[in-house]
């Protein structure tokens, strides 16, 4: 599976971004998906996953309530819908695919390239 992931900016704190992140492959329906991220100076962390079918979802408590995660298997595109943005989401968000079709944090085997979301105050 490659996956690219698209869609970052520069938002002002309290906007809205969508992120996408387009799968190739047949088996894209059959997998669980997930979209971590990366601040500067900080390690990689868990946002949200999505099961294979798309009706279970996992979030961070930190996203919690304000991102969405979704997914089009037709489209073989996984969404992250990120609302009520704060200067603390600024980070490179990737997202990732494991074969295991739940939605977990954990055990992901293929990664996309980060795309930049930077939230100003």
């Amino acid at each position: 599976v490659q996956l690219q992931a698209y869609g970052g900016g520069l938002v002002q704190a309290g906007g809205s971004l969508r992120l996408s992140c387009a799968a190739s492959g047949r088996t894209f329906s059959s997998y669980g998906m997930g979209w971590f991220r990366q601040a500067p100076g900080k390690e990689r962390e868990f946002v949200a996953a999505i099961n294979w079918s798309g009706d279970s979802t996992y979030y961070a408590d930190s996203v919690k309530g304000r991102f969405t995660i979704s997914r089009n298997n037709a489209k073989n595109t996984v969404y992250l819908q990120m609302n009520s943005l704060k200067p603390e989401d600024t980070a490179v968000y990737y997202c990732a695919a494991r074969p295991q079709g739940l939605a977990r944090p954990y055990e992901y085997d293929y990664w996309g390239q980060g795309t930049l979301v930077t939230v100003s105050s």
